[in-house]
């Protein structure tokens, strides 16, 4: 079974970077640019995990966060953010979110990190 992973993120080009490399890594990869697509692919295609920026214009990553657990999406979270807000992190791993990564990001760390995340999940 190919694994499925929901990139959300507003810029363009995180989205466009990370696609192609999980995709290259044999993951399904999905990307939505706000919370309203992102729910919409998460109901659809039930990915395994969800990286979700932390500020999204709209919605931002707390709000599509809450709405996941309203709606009973039980989607595994991991959260990108550009600001060392730890309040926000907090409230994110209070819902559920399983660790976080800042951005800039070290993309290799990032695929480590999604690979031993399937690894640990597949054990």
């Amino acid at each position: 079974m190919v694994e499925k992973l929901l990139v959300v993120d507003d810029q363009f080009g995180i989205r466009v970077l990370l696609k192609e490399v999980f995709q290259k890594d044999g993951y399904e990869t999905f990307d939505a640019s706000n919370g309203k697509t992102a729910l919409e692919i998460i109901e659809q295609e039930r990915p395994n995990l969800v990286l979700l920026d932390m500020k999204i214009p709209g919605m931002d990553g707390l709000e599509i966060l809450r709405e996941m657990r309203r709606q009973k999406l039980d989607v595994d979270v991991i959260m990108m953010t550009a600001y060392g807000e730890l309040e926000m992190i907090n409230e994110a791993k209070s819902l559920g979110a399983m660790a976080h990564f800042s951005k800039p990001f070290d993309i290799d760390e990032v695929r480590t990190r999604i690979r031993d995340f399937f690894n640990e999940k597949n054990q």
